[in-house]
């Protein structure tokens, strides 16, 4: 019996670690780390890939938050090229972990929605 949880746990703790492994390496996240609201607006730039070997076209891009505001440089994406999805977020007014959305609205049949993470500390400013 204590072989036996001992090993469950041992099992639950390296899944642990690979899920987080998954999300530090997933192109579609980026983490700001710690940031001061004070210190205004903070961008990434994503890169949005088309894999498939006809054109992908952009309807459209939204995000979670009107916080977060996003900026793709094209419409139309050739196959095996990739554009640009320019991501801000304006931190001003937020506290502690953060984390929101953009979402690419595509033509594409079989996964349509593009999902992109940021994620912040906000910590507060010294006095």
């Amino acid at each position: 019996m204590r072989k036996t949880l001992l090993l469950i746990l041992s099992l639950l703790f390296v899944f642990s670690i690979s899920l987080a492994e998954l999300d530090e390496n997933d192109p579609n996240t980026w983490d700001f780390g710690k940031i001061r609201a004070s210190e205004g607006i903070v961008k990434h730039v994503f890169l949005l890939k088309n894999d498939s070997s006809v054109n992908l076209n952009i309807n459209g891009t939204h995000a979670s938050c009107g916080c977060t505001v996003s900026e793709i440089d094209k419409k139309i994406i050739l196959p095996k090229e990739t554009a640009n999805l320019e991501v801000k977020f304006n931190p001003q007014g937020y506290s502690g972990q953060v984390t929101q959305y953009v979402y690419v609205d595509t033509d594409n049949k079989t996964a349509p929605i593009r999902k992109f993470v940021i994620k912040a500390e906000i910590v507060k400013d010294k006095i």
